[in-house]
């Protein structure tokens, strides 16, 4: 029996389709995970739409650690201060939580630009990692929250606006 381009992709979700944490009792699917970490941006020119990521990195206060015009990867980091207050300790993509004591925190964030017909897509996948005062990973957690995507992705397209005025 052949196999058929759907029958395939059927087993890569029964295969892949491993659940991700979305916060307390609720799972994600790579394919909702992949959903909110992608936006398409109506551009052939994935030079243009890289050097607007990093902008809208920096102005977040990543740094950037790789960037590889030819494989469209970019990789940043931005250290954080987190408090714990009896909770779990708290980052979010672009901020900490104020509370009692202080830990450090990296957040890392690695970013792929790729040809999608007549536009470029930018896939961005972001981690917090907590140490404690040693520089020992403590907790990791991928950042989940949908509206910080949005909203990154709304710095981008405002980064590539501004590129496109030369401003």
């Amino acid at each position: 029996m052949k196999a058929t381009p759907v029958a395939g992709f059927a087993l890569l979700l029964a295969l892949g389709g491993c659940a991700m944490p979305g916060g307390p009792g609720i799972q994600e699917s790579q394919l909702q995970t992949r959903e909110y970490q992608t936006r398409a941006f109506d551009t052939t020119d994935q030079k243009k739409v890289m050097q607007a990521l990093v902008s809208a990195l920096q102005d977040e206060g990543f740094v950037i650690s790789q960037a590889n015009t030819d494989l469209g990867l970019i990789t940043a980091q931005k250290e954080l201060n987190v408090r714990n207050n009896g909770e779990a300790i708290i980052a979010t993509l672009f901020a900490g939580r104020d509370a009692t004591y202080q830990n450090n925190a990296v957040v890392e964030a690695t970013c792929n630009v790729s040809s999608f017909g007549q536009q470029t897509r930018v896939r961005i996948n972001v981690q917090q990692k907590v140490m404690d005062n040693k520089g020992s990973v403590m907790d990791v957690q991928p950042i989940t929250d949908q509206k910080q995507y949005q909203d990154f992705f709304e710095a981008i397209s405002k980064s590539l606006f501004i590129q496109n005025q030369k401003l």
